[in-house]
């Protein structure tokens, strides 16, 4: 303890220079916009590239696991695509995208995921370079996962849809029957829609998809499976509980899907209004 103190005292000059330098160094951040933005972009590549280098060691040690995973999704997806009628293949744009209908989907991997939060994110390797841009979905064969929130060059944040701010439209398979797809924080495994008429014919086990009155999601995609549900408090909506098909704590890689159409949406119902 003594050589501690000793040595707190021989070098009281420099640390006192170089605390004095990093709270000026935040004050300049924190009252500057430019700096600030500047640093929060240089902390997310930082961060991004971290992130990455652990996400190559581990992949390097579960490598043959995600191989046959790739696999298995890529296995789906074409099965997906090959049954839609109005699926076409787009040459030349890149070797891991597809043109189906007015989306475009793009391959990453996924390179941090949290899931033991109430507010959740991933982490992904595709970013601005990539052409990703926030309020891309993000999905996998089995269902959805989320939606980017934020980019910069290299990598990409996403709001996992275990995340107590998401709001998904979702939808019975069955009917046009939609409502919101929420989560409560508790359990990673099951998510909430809500917002679902009594006049809805609910049953356990039944489907959840995506549902057509999103600019994010194309209608149809899995995102679960009812494993209980009740009416609310007024008694007039359905509160229901949904086991997501996906293992929120085990994603490898991931699509993003990008709706082509969306800007020229956006901007005909902001001249109806």
């Amino acid at each position: 303890m003594q050589q501690i103190f000793n040595f707190l005292i021989r070098n009281k000059n420099n640390i006192l220079f170089l605390f004095l330098l990093a709270l000026s160094v935040f004050f300049t951040i924190q009252t500057h916009s430019f700096h600030k933005s500047r640093f929060i972009s240089s902390a997310n590549a930082v961060t991004g590239g971290v992130y990455s280098w652990t996400s190559n060691i581990k992949n390097y040690l579960y490598l043959e696991e995600y191989n046959k995973r790739l696999l298995e999704e890529n296995k789906e997806l074409r099965n997906i695509l090959t049954n839609l009628n109005d699926t076409i293949s787009i040459e030349n744009y890149t070797d891991s995208s597809t043109f189906e209908g007015t989306y475009y989907f793009r391959a990453a991997q996924v390179i941090n995921n949290n899931f033991s939060k109430a507010d959740n994110y991933l982490t992904i390797n595709q970013g601005e370079d990539h052409g990703i841009q926030p309020e891309f979905g993000v999905v996998t064969s089995k269902g959805v996962i989320g939606i980017v929130d934020r980019v910069n060059n290299r990598f990409s944040r996403v709001i996992s849809i275990l995340h107590t701010e998401s709001r998904i439209n979702a939808q019975l398979s069955k009917t046009n029957h939609f409502g919101s797809l929420i989560w409560n924080g508790r359990d990673p495994n099951l998510v909430q829609l809500i917002d679902v008429p009594r006049q809805a014919p609910v049953m356990k086990g039944d489907t959840i998809i995506t549902g057509g009155r999103s600019l994010i999601f194309p209608e149809g995609l899995n995102i679960g499976s009812i494993e209980d549900f009740e009416l609310d408090e007024s008694g007039s909506y359905y509160e229901i509980d949904v086991r997501l098909f996906n293992d929120m704590t085990n994603i490898g890689f991931v699509y993003i899907i990008e709706n082509v159409d969306r800007d020229q949406i956006l901007s005909l119902e902001e001249v109806d209004e």
